[in-house]
């Protein structure tokens, strides 16, 4: 502001400085950027979802959300400004003169000229925050918009379960909001009431004026109102709801008990009743009758609320529950039993007793012919680095940290396989290779699938591999190798040249003289992208001017992003719970991923809560990246009601109804009518690839270790309840619950093998009370058969064998105790961990065979430097308390057995004419001389050129003397290999002295735009 003076004698006159127009045009600019990014964002989503089809899953969820934003934060703020502006309008012309009136004129006065804009904040505030709110409940609202009828009712109130599950979830919804508006509306009134005047606190005469008294009543009924709705509301709430009996409910239980039925709810149906009342007392007073009525209602109110809602259900629970509470729970427990057997998909679980057979005799296995040579020695959780020596061709190429088991038809026979594709990382890459070029239009997918028979080895403790290299096997057949969408592939990558422009992307490395292929892209997958319009718009979304500004952008380039399989299935279908475990599978002429999903709830009634993430986690969770544990939120009822498949060339995402029966995967059908395929749509050649889930295994046989007890009152006493043992090879530090396995066996009373999903239970572990026994092991029948659009009969089916509990059968953790101190196995684990040798345990595999049970675990060894990955170097077999310990699962089975299995197994594991595929076999020994000969050789040269750094000649004169005798013991290892063999020996492959080894690196194939930069 500035003075003018208008002559000597005149006041100067104040004079309001114009704004200049920095403010509004910086708003502006910052506006425009906020609303290019949103829509950038919003563009390239709206072309994401196009591509994929799934366009009407974007829309309808990005509209309801904008529709419950609106109403939501229109609702709220009306609410507040409103309030607001009728407080402020009726407020006295003249306040009250007193001293709390004195001392609030200076707030008035403060605050009357912002006063507008502290109400137009005060209302966006409120909005904003009641928009938030109600957008977030876009599931709820969609579910109860397409809710469909569950077929079952409850006990209790004779309701059907749909109006738990999809009803009441968005009514509570809607009180609880509605309560929130008249909350802040009644604060915003009496706030503004009491600093006008028209509230008041102290002084004589009336408290407050007429308007204010009609105002504020009418808020306060509506306020009673509504917490009478939710009073009522309660009762339902309680089918749902965790017991409030603290025995029981650490277990989990949920629904009414008996005192909830005979105090809680008769309770919840006075207060109900008792708030209408007082709020047709607040709604006299609004109407003209004195505050004591409404003041006493309340008063009332909140006694009744203390003492029939609290007091007299502690009364009841203490004095009549808890003296005979096994018994006047029991039938509350029983509809909590068969609820939640139904919910979690337990309720047909065959139970069989099982009495084991604990004494090894001679031909015992001899029943067990078509489990015993199909048992699974490879560990796919220890094998990636093998798959990665071996395996692997170029650094740039990587491997799962924790690989799947499948089957595929090979030969005419089912096998149980261990199996991974080969993806693109770019964390193989060199820092001097990571460029934009690089990162984004050459390396750009993945190539092949490696895969191995899960119970073979090479005689030196190698996969015997049936898909390896960089061509397809006949095994598999003709399928298109390349992997564009993967869970290692890179944040996004642009393919497609332009019109007779040379391919720009890595192929595979070749024996041609630039040391690789080149491939452009030539699929429907990923966004076109070639207009100036999507690449500025795709610039914008990736902070990245590079895809505005590099030529490797032509008109028919397509940008492929969101790649890992769980990611774009999460996008297109955000109702459905996702397993931890993707897995990719060669099916036809294709690999895809397949990822099974499930629809979930927490308000079936009468259903025992899960927390998902807990329940899931395993030592393969905790020590794999490629395997997550479900996310950690609560539910009481679980379906795989959908197997979804992610085709790893184009990204295509297609959803299959797997259980069409599922109400909730009916109700989501209905909100999205074209996202999911029938189950009819499934192939025979995908078919064959379809198992019963992990984590939905790992959820029931969770919940199976509390409700295998059916009866009420031993369920009550909770002393037959088991767990899940932790994982006996995880080590100490990595204690956490044994993963399920997958096994090709046969259950007692099954009549064939099939392939299955197991785990065993010991005795839940309390207090100093700590016994590692098998009190149950459970198996489901994972295998989907292979017709198209229907399950195989007995898919699903879960068999439980429970122990008597006066045997004692050790359990994983006491048996490997076992392994480990025997003095068999002692000695030989001494002799494997000689030198630079370390010994790694893989799966302790439990089979129900023989009349009793047998613990299988394959043992591997693995050198602690130079090349290190897990050969499979001998079997320990554990039958009652024989123990056998041998280079071969044969063996080891007679060594229990006393020379006799009864089971004719491949010998596999000694050196002969010919290994696996045809390839020579290498003894063993002769094997493990050449890796320690190479692995001296190499220290040799190190401890050489640190010597001749340090000028210490006589230090370097020895270490040359050790590197030619590494030499020496590598080449003679060598002609021993040779001899077996029938090969001609070439010689150790050891680097020359002082000499640095070749890497993919330094090749060409593995930088082919050399250090190329962005835009270039």
């Amino acid at each position: 502001m500035s003075f003018e003076s208008r002559g000597p004698t005149s006041r100067p006159v104040l004079r309001r400085r114009r704004r200049g127009p920095l403010v509004p045009t910086v708003a502006i600019l910052v506006g425009a950027l906020i609303a290019v990014v949103v829509g950038a964002r919003i563009l390239t989503d709206v072309w994401w979802f196009d591509q994929l089809g799934f366009l009407s899953v974007f829309t309808k969820r990005l509209w309801l959300q904008i529709g419950l934003f609106l109403a939501g934060g229109t609702l709220m703020a009306a609410a507040v400004g409103v309030t607001l502006s009728l407080a402020y309008r009726s407020r006295p012309i003249y306040a009250p003169i007193s001293t709390e009136q004195a001392g609030l004129d200076r707030y008035r006065e403060s605050l009357e000229p912002l006063r507008r804009l502290v109400t137009l904040a005060l209302s966006l505030g409120a909005g904003l925050f009641g928009a938030t709110v109600a957008s977030a409940q876009w599931e709820t609202a969609l579910l109860w918009w397409n809710r469909v009828e569950w077929g079952t009712t409850d006990p209790q109130f004779q309701l059907d379960y749909g109006f738990y599950v999809f009803t009441l979830p968005w009514i509570q919804f809607v009180v609880s909001f509605l309560t929130a508006v008249v909350v802040l509306a009644g604060i915003a009134a009496l706030a503004t009431h009491y600093l006008y005047g028209g509230l008041r606190l102290a002084g004589g005469g009336p408290r407050t004026t007429r308007e204010a008294r009609i105002h504020l009543a009418l808020l306060g009924a509506a306020f009673l109102l509504l917490r009478g709705v939710g009073y009522w509301l309660d009762r339902y709430q309680l089918m749902t709801s965790e017991s409030a009996n603290v025995s029981i409910r650490s277990v989990g239980v949920v629904g009414p008990t008996y005192t909830d039925v005979n105090a809680v709810l008769p309770a919840k149906a006075i207060l109900a009743v008792a708030s209408i009342l007082v709020a047709m007392l607040f709604i006299a007073a609004a109407a003209g009758a004195s505050w004591r009525l409404p003041a006493a209602g309340t008063t009332l109110l909140v006694i009744s609320a203390v003492a029939v809602g609290g007091i007299y259900p502690a009364a009841v629970q203490r004095f009549r529950v808890q003296p005979s509470a096994a018994t006047v729970e029991a039938p509350f427990l029983e509809r909590n039993i068969e609820a939640t057997r139904a919910a979690y998909d337990l309720a047909d679980t065959q139970v069989n007793q099982y009495i084991p057979d604990t004494e090894a005799q001679p031909g015992q296995l001899r029943n067990d012919a078509g489990t015993i040579p199909g048992i699974r020695l490879l560990d796919p959780a220890l094998l990636s680095p093998t798959y990665r020596q071996l395996e692997q061709v170029r650094p740039y190429y990587a491997f799962p940290d924790a690989l799947d088991v499948d089957r595929y038809r090979i030969d005419g026979v089912v096998r149980d396989t261990v199996i991974a594709p080969r993806e693109v990382s770019l964390r193989g890459l060199n820092p001097s290779q990571r460029n934009w070029i690089n990162d984004h239009t050459v390396y750009t997918h993945g190539y092949g699938m490696v895969g191995a028979y899960g119970n073979e080895r090479t005689p030196d403790g190698r996969p015997v591999f049936f898909e390896r290299g960089l061509s397809t096997s006949p095994e598999l057949g003709e399928y298109q190798p390349r992997i564009y969408f993967g869970e290692q592939s890179p944040a996004y990558s642009i393919v497609g040249a332009g019109e007779g422009a040379p391919p720009t992307e890595l192929d595979y490395p070749n024996e041609s003289p630039e040391g690789y292929a080149r491939n452009t892209y030539e699929g429907e997958g990923g966004v076109r992208m070639g207009s100036f319009f999507a690449r500025a718009a795709y610039a914008i979304n990736f902070a990245d001017q590079n895809i505005l500004l590099s030529d490797r952008v032509n008109p028919q380039s397509r940008i492929m992003y969101d790649r890992h399989p769980r990611e774009r299935v999460e996008k297109v279908a955000p109702w459905l719970t996702l397993d931890g475990d993707p897995y990719a599978a060669v099916v036809g002429d294709r690999i895809v991923w397949i990822i099974d999903a499930y629809t979930t709830t927490a308000d079936y009634p009468y259903s025992a809560t899960t927390e998902l993430g807990e329940a899931t986690q395993d030592t393969r969770t905790g020590n794999a990246q490629s395997v997550q544990a479900l996310q950690d939120r609560t539910v009481n009822y679980v379906r795989n009601s959908v197997k979804a498949t992610v085709d790893a060339y184009d990204g295509k995402v297609t959803l299959y109804a797997w259980d069409e029966e599922d109400p909730m995967l009916k109700a989501w059908m209905k909100a999205f009518p074209t996202s999911v395929e029938p189950l009819s749509a499934i192939s025979g050649d995908l078919m064959q690839h379809l198992r019963y889930p992990q984590d939905m295994f790992k959820v029931q046989r969770d919940v199976l270790g509390r409700y295998h007890v059916t009866d009420p009152q031993s369920f009550y006493t909770q002393q037959d309840f088991w767990e899940v043992p932790n994982d006996p090879t995880g080590g100490e530090a990595d204690a956490a619950a044994e993963p399920p396995y997958y096994l090709t066996l046969r259950m007692p009373g099954q009549e064939d093998e099939s392939f299955s999903l197991t785990s065993t239970y010991i005795p839940r572990q309390t207090g100093a009370n700590q016994r590692n026994v098998l009190t149950g092991y459970l198996a489901v029948d994972a295998d989907a058969g292979g017709v198209e659009g229907e399950k195989r009969e007995g898919y699903g089916t879960m068999r439980l064998l429970q122990l008597p509990r006066e045997t004692a059968v050790s359990g994983p953790g006491q048996v490997q105790a076992n392994i480990v101190s025997s003095p068999l196995v002692a000695n030989e684990i001494r002799l494997l961990s000689q030198g630079e040798s370390q010994v790694l345990y893989g799966n302790l595999l439990t089979l129900p065979v023989g009349g009793g049970f047998l613990y299988v675990e394959p043992v591997y060894g693995q050198s602690r430097s130079g090349v290190t990955y897990p050969q499979l170097r001998k079997v320990a077999v554990v039958f009652g308390d024989k123990i056998g310990f041998a280079n071969t699962l044969p063996e080891a089975l007679d060594q229990v057995f006393g020379g006799d299995s009864g089971v004719a197994t491949p010998d596999l594991g000694e050196p002969g004419p010919e290994g696996p595929e045809g390839e020579p076999g290498v003894p063993p020994d002769a094997q493990a001389q050449l890796d320690t000969a190479l692995q001296d050789a190499r220290k040799a040269i190190q401890d050489s050129a640190a010597a001749l750094q340090a000028g210490d000649f006589a230090a370097y004169g020895e270490a040359q003397e050790r590197l030619g005798q590494a030499v020496d013991r590598a080449i003679a290892a060598e002609d021993r290999i040779a001899a077996a063999t029938g090969a001609p020996a070439e010689g150790a492959d050891v680097p020359a002295e002082g000499a640095a080894a070749p890497t993919d690196a330094a090749s060409p194939a593995a930088d082919p735009e050399g250090t190329a930069t962005a835009g270039s």
